[in-house]
Protein backbone atom coordinates (compact mmCIF):
# COMPACT_ATOMS: atom_id res chain seq x y z
CA UNK A 1 0.00 0.00 0.00
CA UNK A 2 1.53 3.25 -1.04
CA UNK A 3 2.63 5.99 2.03
CA UNK A 4 0.13 8.28 0.39
CA UNK A 5 -2.98 6.02 0.72
CA UNK A 6 -2.06 5.15 4.55
CA UNK A 7 -1.92 8.62 5.11
CA UNK A 8 -5.32 9.04 3.69
CA UNK A 9 -6.43 6.81 5.72
CA UNK A 10 -5.30 7.73 8.72
CA UNK A 11 -6.56 11.43 8.11
CA UNK A 12 -9.89 9.86 7.36
CA UNK A 13 -9.66 7.89 11.01
CA UNK A 14 -8.82 10.97 12.61
CA UNK A 15 -11.79 13.12 11.13
CA UNK A 16 -14.48 10.69 11.32
CA UNK A 17 -12.97 8.27 14.81
CA UNK A 18 -12.15 5.38 15.26
CA UNK A 19 -15.30 3.35 15.00
CA UNK A 20 -16.60 4.42 11.72
CA UNK A 21 -12.93 5.28 10.37
CA UNK A 22 -11.67 1.68 10.68
CA UNK A 23 -14.98 0.74 9.03
CA UNK A 24 -14.15 2.74 5.73
CA UNK A 25 -10.82 2.06 6.24
CA UNK A 26 -11.27 -1.52 5.85
CA UNK A 27 -13.91 -1.22 3.19
CA UNK A 28 -11.07 0.92 1.17
CA UNK A 29 -8.83 -1.34 1.66
CA UNK A 30 -10.46 -4.65 0.61
CA UNK A 31 -11.85 -2.87 -2.66
CA UNK A 32 -7.72 -1.92 -3.10
CA UNK A 33 -6.47 -4.87 -2.50
CA UNK A 34 -8.43 -6.74 -5.13
CA UNK A 35 -10.09 -8.98 -2.05
CA UNK A 36 -13.63 -8.57 -3.17
CA UNK A 37 -15.32 -11.65 -5.47
CA UNK A 38 -18.85 -11.95 -6.27
CA UNK A 39 -21.67 -13.84 -3.73
CA UNK A 40 -23.91 -16.43 -5.64
CA UNK A 41 -26.82 -19.12 -4.63
CA UNK A 42 -27.57 -21.87 -6.32
CA UNK A 43 -31.04 -22.42 -6.92
CA UNK A 44 -32.69 -25.31 -8.98
CA UNK A 45 -35.73 -23.22 -10.55
CA UNK A 46 -36.52 -20.04 -11.13
CA UNK A 47 -39.54 -20.73 -8.39
CA UNK A 48 -36.96 -20.89 -5.28
CA UNK A 49 -34.94 -18.31 -6.95
CA UNK A 50 -38.11 -15.74 -6.87
CA UNK A 51 -39.11 -16.87 -3.39
CA UNK A 52 -36.07 -16.31 -2.19
CA UNK A 53 -35.74 -12.77 -3.74
CA UNK A 54 -39.24 -11.43 -4.51
CA UNK A 55 -37.96 -8.01 -5.45
CA UNK A 56 -35.48 -9.73 -8.13
CA UNK A 57 -38.34 -12.34 -9.84
CA UNK A 58 -37.95 -10.60 -13.23
CA UNK A 59 -33.94 -11.34 -12.72
CA UNK A 60 -34.68 -14.69 -11.26
CA UNK A 61 -36.70 -15.65 -14.01
CA UNK A 62 -34.51 -14.35 -17.10
CA UNK A 63 -30.93 -16.00 -15.28
CA UNK A 64 -32.70 -19.24 -15.63
CA UNK A 65 -33.47 -19.12 -19.30
CA UNK A 66 -29.95 -17.88 -19.70
CA UNK A 67 -28.39 -20.31 -18.08
CA UNK A 68 -30.19 -22.98 -19.63
CA UNK A 69 -29.01 -21.72 -23.09
CA UNK A 70 -25.75 -21.44 -22.05
CA UNK A 71 -25.50 -25.60 -20.22
CA UNK A 72 -26.86 -26.62 -23.70
CA UNK A 73 -23.43 -25.40 -25.94
CA UNK A 74 -21.08 -25.50 -23.17
CA UNK A 75 -21.93 -28.21 -21.00
CA UNK A 76 -19.68 -31.75 -21.56
CA UNK A 77 -20.72 -33.50 -24.48
CA UNK A 78 -21.02 -37.89 -24.58
CA UNK A 79 -21.36 -40.39 -27.58
CA UNK A 80 -22.97 -42.63 -25.66
CA UNK A 81 -25.27 -41.96 -22.83
CA UNK A 82 -24.08 -44.82 -20.86
CA UNK A 83 -20.87 -42.44 -20.38
CA UNK A 84 -22.43 -39.80 -19.59
CA UNK A 85 -24.07 -41.38 -16.55
CA UNK A 86 -21.20 -42.44 -15.61
CA UNK A 87 -19.67 -39.40 -14.49
CA UNK A 88 -22.95 -38.04 -13.55
CA UNK A 89 -25.27 -40.61 -12.61
CA UNK A 90 -27.74 -42.23 -13.88
CA UNK A 91 -31.06 -40.54 -15.44
CA UNK A 92 -28.84 -37.36 -14.92
CA UNK A 93 -28.25 -36.98 -18.81
CA UNK A 94 -29.93 -35.69 -21.47
CA UNK A 95 -30.35 -36.03 -25.57
CA UNK A 96 -28.05 -33.16 -27.27
CA UNK A 97 -28.21 -32.98 -31.49
CA UNK A 98 -25.42 -31.26 -33.09
CA UNK A 99 -24.97 -31.24 -36.78
CA UNK A 100 -26.51 -34.48 -37.19
CA UNK A 101 -24.77 -35.91 -34.44
CA UNK A 102 -26.54 -37.16 -31.41
CA UNK A 103 -24.62 -36.97 -28.23
CA UNK A 104 -25.93 -36.78 -24.44
CA UNK A 105 -24.69 -34.04 -21.75
CA UNK A 106 -25.52 -33.90 -17.82
CA UNK A 107 -28.88 -31.95 -16.83
CA UNK A 108 -28.38 -28.38 -15.40
CA UNK A 109 -28.76 -28.88 -11.69
CA UNK A 110 -28.96 -25.27 -11.11
CA UNK A 111 -27.96 -22.04 -12.10
CA UNK A 112 -25.85 -19.22 -9.60
CA UNK A 113 -27.77 -16.09 -9.15
CA UNK A 114 -25.91 -12.88 -7.94
CA UNK A 115 -25.23 -9.60 -8.78
CA UNK A 116 -21.38 -8.20 -10.32
CA UNK A 117 -20.09 -6.14 -7.46
CA UNK A 118 -18.84 -3.66 -10.18
CA UNK A 119 -21.81 -3.82 -12.54
CA UNK A 120 -25.29 -3.93 -12.11
CA UNK A 121 -25.84 -7.79 -14.18
CA UNK A 122 -26.64 -10.58 -12.53
CA UNK A 123 -24.86 -13.94 -12.77
CA UNK A 124 -26.30 -16.67 -14.32
CA UNK A 125 -24.19 -19.42 -14.81
CA UNK A 126 -25.25 -23.55 -14.85
CA UNK A 127 -23.95 -25.74 -12.22
CA UNK A 128 -23.84 -29.75 -12.50
CA UNK A 129 -23.23 -31.79 -9.96
CA UNK A 130 -22.85 -36.36 -10.18
CA UNK A 131 -25.12 -38.37 -8.25
CA UNK A 132 -22.76 -41.21 -9.08
CA UNK A 133 -21.17 -41.63 -5.69
CA UNK A 134 -17.99 -42.83 -7.22
CA UNK A 135 -17.21 -39.86 -9.33
CA UNK A 136 -15.02 -37.68 -8.03
CA UNK A 137 -17.54 -34.76 -8.32
CA UNK A 138 -20.50 -36.25 -6.16
CA UNK A 139 -22.51 -34.30 -4.55
CA UNK A 140 -20.17 -30.89 -5.34
CA UNK A 141 -21.59 -27.89 -8.16
CA UNK A 142 -19.04 -27.65 -10.69
CA UNK A 143 -19.29 -24.97 -13.21
CA UNK A 144 -19.21 -25.25 -17.10
CA UNK A 145 -15.55 -24.64 -16.74
CA UNK A 146 -14.50 -27.06 -14.23
CA UNK A 147 -14.41 -24.83 -11.42
CA UNK A 148 -15.75 -26.94 -8.06
CA UNK A 149 -17.82 -24.78 -5.74
CA UNK A 150 -18.57 -26.63 -3.06
CA UNK A 151 -21.13 -29.16 -1.25
CA UNK A 152 -24.39 -28.97 -3.71
CA UNK A 153 -26.41 -27.13 -1.22
CA UNK A 154 -29.70 -25.25 -2.79
CA UNK A 155 -29.53 -21.01 -1.03
CA UNK A 156 -26.51 -21.55 0.26
CA UNK A 157 -24.59 -18.16 -0.10
CA UNK A 158 -20.51 -19.13 -1.94
CA UNK A 159 -18.00 -16.74 -3.17
CA UNK A 160 -16.90 -17.12 -6.58
CA UNK A 161 -14.03 -16.32 -8.43
CA UNK A 162 -14.22 -14.25 -11.44
CA UNK A 163 -11.83 -16.78 -13.51
CA UNK A 164 -15.21 -19.11 -12.96
CA UNK A 165 -17.33 -16.52 -13.87
CA UNK A 166 -16.16 -16.06 -17.75
CA UNK A 167 -17.84 -17.29 -20.43
CA UNK A 168 -17.20 -20.96 -22.47
CA UNK A 169 -16.81 -21.54 -26.15
CA UNK A 170 -19.70 -23.39 -27.25
CA UNK A 171 -18.69 -27.64 -26.81
CA UNK A 172 -18.57 -28.77 -30.13
CA UNK A 173 -16.37 -32.15 -29.55
CA UNK A 174 -17.32 -35.03 -27.56
CA UNK A 175 -15.48 -36.74 -24.36
CA UNK A 176 -14.74 -40.34 -23.24
CA UNK A 177 -15.76 -41.95 -19.86
CA UNK A 178 -14.05 -40.42 -16.91
CA UNK A 179 -13.04 -37.02 -18.87
CA UNK A 180 -15.45 -34.61 -16.60
CA UNK A 181 -13.66 -35.54 -13.44
CA UNK A 182 -9.90 -35.38 -14.85
CA UNK A 183 -10.45 -32.40 -16.43
CA UNK A 184 -12.29 -30.31 -13.91
CA UNK A 185 -9.20 -31.24 -11.74
CA UNK A 186 -7.47 -29.56 -13.78
CA UNK A 187 -9.88 -26.27 -13.61
CA UNK A 188 -9.59 -26.30 -17.50
CA UNK A 189 -13.02 -26.14 -20.34
CA UNK A 190 -14.63 -28.36 -21.82
CA UNK A 191 -14.45 -26.58 -25.26
CA UNK A 192 -10.58 -25.48 -24.89
CA UNK A 193 -9.02 -29.21 -26.28
CA UNK A 194 -8.11 -29.54 -29.81
CA UNK A 195 -7.34 -33.37 -29.56
CA UNK A 196 -9.53 -35.83 -31.15
CA UNK A 197 -12.69 -37.20 -28.63
CA UNK A 198 -11.20 -40.61 -29.21
CA UNK A 199 -7.38 -39.89 -27.71
CA UNK A 200 -8.16 -36.45 -25.78
CA UNK A 201 -9.30 -37.14 -22.06
CA UNK A 202 -10.20 -33.25 -22.07
CA UNK A 203 -13.53 -31.94 -22.46
CA UNK A 204 -13.70 -31.85 -25.93
CA UNK A 205 -14.00 -28.32 -28.00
Amino acid sequence: MKRSRRQLLTSMTQRIGKPVGAAIAGSVLLTACGQNEPEVQVYQSPEDCSNAHPEQAEQCRAAYQQALAESADTAPKYNREHDCEADFGGGNCVPYQYQGNNWFMPAMAGFMFGRLLDQNRYIHRPVYTSYNPYSPYYGHWTTAGGYRLGKASYGKRMPVSREALKPKPKVTRTISRGGFGSSAQAKSSWSSSKRSSSRSRGWGG
